[in-house]
């Protein structure tokens, strides 16, 4: 899906993990659909990282306190838009060009990391835990991919019904987008 302008937001990918084969373009894309899905405005950025388990395990630990690798971390930007203009009084930007309007801005979403190595181990313990997971590597890393993605576009899991409710979402969205 396209927005009107022909523009999406941009999901820059990267794998930094040789133990498991990773088709970069492929989980970008089904990132960019879920993004496309939610109708984040065009111009915003996600970063999509496969790491491995050294990696993950510091990221968890520094941000989580949590120790060992997990699966998928998502690092949402909470933080307001810079306001325009001179610091610390918020004057204009200059005489010598227009001052930009908030939507020129780029949003920074934040960025979802996935270790390919913890999506192997676990994705024959999901096999049929839904109607898009049959156990395969692609279809835990795709539910990792829509998992945090979700995550940093605000959903959460931490009671029952949000649980019941970023299920259902990532099912809808795994159903229309991911093909194993």
């Amino acid at each position: 899906m396209s927005t009107p302008n022909g523009t999406r937001a941009s999901v820059f990918g990267v794998d930094e993990q040789d133990a498991v084969d990773i088709d970069v373009t492929r989980w970008v894309a089904l990132a960019e659909n879920v993004l496309d899905d939610a109708m984040v405005r065009p111009g915003a950025e996600l970063s999509l990282l496969f790491v491995d388990e050294a990696t993950m395990s510091d990221l968890n630990e520094q941000h989580m306190g949590a120790s060992g690798p997990t699966d998928v971390l998502a690092f949402p930007i909470d933080e307001d838009p810079i306001e325009q203009g001179r610091w610390p009084d918020n004057g204009t930007t200059g005489p010598d060009r227009p001052s930009p309007l908030p939507d020129d801005l780029p949003v920074l979403l934040g960025d979802v990391v996935v270790c390919p190595t913890r999506a192997a181990a676990q994705a024959p313990q999901h096999a049929g835990s839904s109607p898009n997971h049959t156990g395969a590597v692609e279809d835990e890393i795709a539910l990792l991919v829509v998992h945090g993605v979700l995550h940093v576009l605000g959903m959460d899991h931490a009671e029952p019904t949000e649980t019941e409710a970023m299920q259902a979402r990532e099912q809808d969205l795994l159903g229309r987008f991911h093909t194993a």
